[in-house]
This record gives C-alpha cells, structure tokens and sequence, in this order.
C-alpha cells in the first residue's frame, strides 16, 4: 500500500519526487524519504517517520542536488512506523538504495542466509532484506545491477513493486513489480515512475504498466527497456492517459473527502450518461455483451470494504429484477476456500483502484474455475482491469481521500445499469419498464445535488453526535447495505466504534449494548418493510437510545419518537441507497472534522490495499 516515485532526466528531481508523494499519500503517511545520486555520483539518502510534510521540514537547507533519484511514503508492514524502518533502505556498503512495495513472505529465510554471510541490519523490514540480496548478488556475481535485480527476484516469494538506484550511475533506475502497481510515464528525455499513474500527471499523458514478474530498465539516455526475470524481452504498451491537474486538487475545499463529494451529481453522469441511449442502459459489446449478462446461470460478486457493500447493493437489485442467484464474497474469505464455480457463472469483481491484492488473486481463482470475469473499476489499465475478460469502467476520475465517497455511489449505479440491463436481455423487463427505469437512474443527479445542498442540515446533526465513542446502524435488506457502508465511513474518518445490523437480528444478542450512550442510526427507505424497521427502532428507543431516523417521505408519520429525522426525497425503492448515503458521507465528514481528526489520511489506513 506504500506509495513509489521515481524520476530520470535533466531536471532537478527532488521536487518532482515530493510533489509526487504528496499525491501518493492516500496510500500510506507511516513515513516518507528520497534517494538520489548527485552529480558527483554520491548516492543521498533522506527519511523520517511522518507524512511528506515533516520529511519537506527534515529536507530544509540540505543539499538536494541531482537528476535522478526514487521516493516513498510508507504504510506499515513489518516493523513499526519510525526513521530506521523508513524507506529508502540502503545497503550495508551504501552503494545501493531501495524502495518497496508489498511483503516479502521468505524474508526471513533470506535474511538468515545473509546474516550467516557477515551482513547485518538496522531495520526490522523485509526490504532491508532485499536491497541487502540484490548487493550480495552484484558483489559476489561481479554482475550488472539490473542482472543482480533479477537474480534476486527470483528468490523472492511474494508482492513486490521495487526501485532501485545505485551509486556512481546518475542515470538509470531499475523497477520492478509482482501483485504491486507500477506505471512508468515517458517523456522527452525523461522518464517518471509512480505507483499511480495520476500523481505524475502534469508531466505526460503517455504510460507503461508494468506487468507482473517484468523488470524495468528505465535510462535516460537509453529508450525503455522491460525484460522478464528469466531475461525475454517484454511488451512495450503506450497508453494515454486523460485527466486534469485540478482534479488532483483541493478546488478550495478544506478536504479532499467533501471535494468528493460534491464531485458526486457530475461523476454519476459521466459513469452513467455514456451507456444511455434512446432512454435504455446500452452497454458497448466490448465492455458488457448481451449475451454474458442472458446465460449467466448464477453471479458471484468479489469486493473488499466499501466496494463489497455496492456489491451487496448490486445483489439486492439483481436478484430483484433479474431472478438470478448472486453471492457476495469477501476477497479475502473467497481466497481461503475451493469456489464452486463454473463456465456457466458471472465473477464480477468490483474495485476503485484495480489493484486490491485480495481482490485481484480472488479474480485469478476465479478465472481459473473457468468463470468469466467483468470488473468494474475506476484506475483505467489496472491490474484488475488488464486481468479481466470484460471491464466497465466507472470514470470516477482520481478520488483522493482514503474514505472513498464518490467512487462507491459511481459502483452502485453500474450495479442498477447491469442489474436493468439483465432484466432487459432475459425478458424480464420490458421496454416500457426499461426506459422508466433508466429515467429514474437519469434523476438521480439531480436528487443527490438537493441532498449535498442540505449540508448544513446534516453538520448540525453530526454536532449532536460527536460526543459519543458506539453508535449502531440498523437496516433491512437495501437499508442494511447502506447502513454497513454508513458505519465504514463513520469509523474509519472519526474513531468512533461503529457496528451495523441487520434489524431483525436487534434482538439476537445486540440489544444487550444499547444504552442511553449508544444512539442508533436507523434507515427506513424500503416500502414492504417499513413497519417492521420502526419497530426495531422504538424498541432501541424504549431503552433510552437516542435515534438518527433516515426516511422516506411514506415512513416519517410513523417515526414521531426519533430524536433526529432525515426525510430523503421520493425514489424507487431500489435506488434508495443512492440517496440515503450522501447524509451518511457528510454526516461522518463534520463529526470527523468536530473530533479534530484527519478527514483525509485517517490512522493505520491507505485507500489502496496491496498487501496481505
């Protein structure tokens, strides 16, 4: 989850390799620190627990010359968040330097044989191992760096994505990668390295993805090079990349997290506008064909974290027009087990970056019981995206804040246009349904505005909350979808111990933990179960509960005992967790920035998930 750049050519590269990881810190802010060899071919290496801001204070008044050099801000793996574990790691002569990505599982017995040959080391991380290997092999093979790079890598069992740069060679870095993101940006007579391609944006539009088990000779006055570790020559793929600066940008928000927010209403357009034609979803053949959607015979859906719960959303609202069987996986969980799949079965694999590591291994199981594969994804040329046999691409454009926002209500609206789609093919909808259907996804922009135009509203609400340290969410069917994600939100941006439930199950052990300490949020959006959830929720409230009713306009007469009362606007029930969530996401949003906390960095956390 740590975050690399790296940077080859006739500028001075410290400041394009902080500029960098300032727009990598999403992906971890343990620490931070830069490699760089100067003109004189002396290797410098800087680093210091803390975000890029305290390693831009540790770098004032030092000589930062030179025109290459790698950086990296840290997400904690294997040993604690302090200067020695900081990246870069040096080896023990100092000649060569290392940053990493990912876990190296034999790091131990790699160590141990190191140990045994004289080598000692100052850290307690699994990359000291590796830059320490990658010297032994070059000093006692009298090889070339990049042949000591791949000598080493083929020792490692693990996730790795690697720069390495050595002393006296002020013009080539060496990269590499394994279940690790890694794009190179080529430019004129310069090259950029980056875990993510939107960080070095302003410098070119043209990338490499770098594929699993290829190294990177990246030179400045040499074209590329991409070699595998047994030494074949590997693939060169340009791609263009379209985006703006001013999406990396605040805009003049205090937080990335309500910028994106806001981004909501335009990003469900841009997800959705380019599917609808003559008032029907229509996706193109590539992305979705027609016939994957009428055969499939059952779906199982992978996601982890917020992605999981639009797949549960996805789940609900197939299995409601559709008729078909759908499962929703954990990554993780689907990984531990032999799946029950088939050539007959749907895997649809949801995934903001495209390269959530449980994720993408759960679609290579997946794949290889003879399923095929549709992702849905935002990073275009994702590992997830390259990995699958149809990909819909979201178009959320870079989302910032680890708490993700609107790349979450971008995936639920594919799941209604897939959900719609299906219910087309397989005759179960007709076309009159179709387009009052699509019509309502085409509403949905303008419903999410009024609701983010009611902030005030709900920062008052979150000022009468902000005190507690448990709240509980409860909700049924749909309701219990949103509320998992609504929970999610709250804990991770402020703190607070947050649980959802499923209603009904109030009384099977959770009610025992309501006190008049404890409030409850309960959503009360799905028509046939209305009844029933204002049941539960009077009976948190008979125990002193104070309670936080999100509604629709059928159920606020029945919901006159809630303490605080959200009416959301009037919508199909299937759609509801579209609405329900922008309350949810502000709600969270003002008590996090009330409790002084990090909105956008929150602790122990990184929006992109690649290790284990």
């Amino acid at each position: 989850m740590c975050g690399i750049v790296g940077y080859v050519g006739g500028r001075e590269a410290c400041p394009i390799l902080l500029k960098g990881l300032h727009r990598l810190e999403y992906r971890g802010y343990d620490s931070a620190g830069v490699a760089m060899v100067d003109e004189d071919g002396a290797l410098n290496v800087y680093k210091c627990k803390g975000k890029v801001s305290d390693l831009e204070h540790f770098l004032a008044g030092k000589e930062l010359g030179g025109n290459i050099g790698i950086a990296h801000t840290r997400w904690a793996t294997h040993g604690v968040p302090n200067d020695v574990n900081a990246h870069p790691h040096c080896s023990e002569s100092e000649n060569i330097a290392l940053i990493h990505n990912g876990i190296i599982e034999n790091y131990r017995v790699l160590k141990d044989a190191l140990e045994e040959n004289g080598y000692t080391f100052r850290s307690s991380t699994d990359s000291e191992v590796l830059v320490n290997l990658i010297e032994y092999i070059r000093s006692t093979n009298a090889c070339s760096l990049l042949e000591a790079v791949q000598q080493a890598l083929r020792q490692v069992v693990g996730a790795y994505a690697i720069a390495v740069v050595e002393k006296n060679n002020r013009d080539e870095i060496i990269a590499a990668r394994q279940s690790s993101p890694m794009a190179i940006g080529i430019g004129r007579g310069e090259y950029f390295l980056s875990s993510d391609a939107a960080s070095i944006i302003e410098y070119t539009q043209d990338f490499v993805y770098v594929n699993d088990g290829e190294i990177a000779v990246i030179n400045r006055n040499k074209p590329l090079k991409i070699v595998t570790l047994d030494n074949h020559e590997g693939r060169i793929d340009i791609k263009k990349l379209q985006m703006s600066i001013s999406q990396l940008e605040k805009g003049g928000y205090p937080h990335f997290m309500i910028k994106e927010i806001h981004e909501t209403p335009s990003i469900l357009k841009a997800t959705m506008l380019p599917r609808i034609r003559d008032g029907k979803v229509c996706f193109d053949e590539a992305e979705l064909p027609d016939p994957l959607l009428k055969d499939a015979k059952s779906i199982t859906i992978l996601a982890c974290g917020s992605a999981m719960h639009a797949g549960m959303v996805t789940k609900y609202v197939i299995e409601k027009l559709c008729r078909v069987r759908v499962d929703v996986e954990i990554a993780s969980e689907f990984r531990g087990r032999q799946p029950l799949l088939t050539k007959d079965d749907l895997t649809i694999v949801i995934s903001q970056s495209g390269e959530t590591l449980d994720t993408l291994a759960a679609l290579k199981m997946a794949k290889a019981c003879g399923s095929k594969v549709l992702s849905i994804v935002n990073v275009v040329g994702s590992s997830i995206a390259r990995e699958s046999d149809y990909v819909v691409y979201t178009w959320t454009g870079p989302e910032i804040a680890v708490a993700t926002t609107k790349a979450y209500s971008a995936q639920i609206a594919v799941g209604y246009m897939i959900a719609a789609r299906m219910a087309y093919v397989r005759g179960l909808m007709d076309d009159a349904a179709f387009r009052s259907f699509t019509g309502t996804l085409l509403g949905l922009p303008e419903l999410v505005s009024s609701l983010i135009a009611r902030e005030p509203e709900f920062e008052r609400i979150a000022a009468s909350y902000c005190r507690y340290e448990d709240l509980f969410f409860l909700g049924r069917c749909l309701d219990y979808a949103a509320s998992l994600e609504g929970s999610l939100k709250l804990k991770e941006i402020s703190y607070i111990h947050s649980e959802a439930y499923a209603a009904g199950e109030l009384k099977h052990g959770t009610i025992s933990l309501i006190t008049d300490n404890v409030p409850v949020i309960g959503l009360v959006t799905q028509s046939n179960l209305i009844e029933k959830t204002v049941s539960n929720l009077k009976e948190v409230n008979a125990r002193n509960a104070r309670v936080l009713a999100i509604c629709t306009p059928p159920a606020e007469s029945l919901l006159y005992f809630a303490d605080d009362l959200i009416v959301l606007p009037q919508a199909p029930d299937e759609v509801m967790p579209s609405l329900s969530v922008i309350p949810l996401q502000l709600i969270s949003y003002h008590i996090a920035v009330l409790r002084g906390c990090d909105v956008d960095k929150p602790r122990n956390l990184a929006k992109s998930v690649t290790v284990e």
